[in-house]
């Protein structure tokens, strides 16, 4: 496996759960949790990228590496962007995303989808997808579907039930896991691509890259990862593991 550089966007700001990322686990704040989890990957590096002093200064007292980026990036692509440019990182170098709510991320996934993307060199973008196992899952706005290719290669992501099962066959639904693998080039490229009508409508960003052609690569994991933390419940969840 090649070299790759695992990026953290991490904030004080969430609409559902505030301060999230400095969430005590087990003594340690969640996005420590993330980070040594993330080293525990083939990743050569491991970097948070935060616009907030508290996070930088636990992430410093842990002995992380951590970049202080700008306030007003719109999504955690915009910050990797940044990121990519202070590191002046080459165009073929791999960034993984891996979410600062996530300290249960398999160790797998994050190899998996950095291999992945550097298999396929024609792809700019590598992310991950499970087969939904029950009808609740594809009926359910929050689980986004994506539809494939023969080479696993996505075809379009969408909050709606797709494919649409006219002829009764019982196709394989995917649902989309939220962990991508960039090249760095693509993530210079992002912050200037227009949005895209389909963005808009599914608000999906993923759905930018394909809109101005990018090919994404997807990685199908054989279960599903640990969920995120998003509510206190999940919090609660969480905390009973640590």
């Amino acid at each position: 496996m090649g070299s790759f550089t695992v990026v953290i966007p991490a904030r004080l700001a969430s609409s559902r759960l505030e301060r999230k990322a400095l969430a005590d686990l087990g003594g340690k704040p969640m996005v420590v949790r993330v980070a040594e989890r993330s080293a525990q990957s083939a990743a050569n590096r491991i970097i948070v990228a935060t616009d907030a002093q508290e996070i930088e200064s636990v992430c410093k007292a842990a002995k992380l590496e951590v970049m202080m980026t700008r306030a007003d990036h719109p999504s955690g692509s915009d910050r990797l962007a940044e990121v990519v440019q202070r590191l002046d990182l080459n165009d073929e170098s791999i960034v993984v995303n891996v979410q600062g709510d996530e300290p249960l991320i398999p160790v797998n996934l994050i190899n998996q989808v950095a291999n992945t993307l550097q298999s396929k060199s024609h792809c700019a973008i590598a992310t991950a997808a499970v087969a939904i196992e029950n009808q609740e899952e594809i009926v359910n706005p929050n689980a986004v579907k994506v539809v494939l290719s023969k080479n696993n290669e996505a075809l379009y992501f969408s909050r709606s039930i797709i494919p649409f099962d006219h002829s009764q066959s019982s196709p394989t639904y995917y649902r989309h896991l939220g962990i991508y693998a960039y090249r760095a080039r693509f993530l210079r490229d992002f912050s200037k691509l227009a949005s895209s009508p389909l963005e808009q409508a599914e608000s999906l960003e993923q759905l930018r890259a394909l809109w101005h052609g990018y090919a994404i690569t997807v990685y199908i994991a054989s279960e599903s990862p640990p969920p995120g933390v998003d509510t206190q419940a999940d919090l609660d969840r969480v905390r009973q593991f640590f």
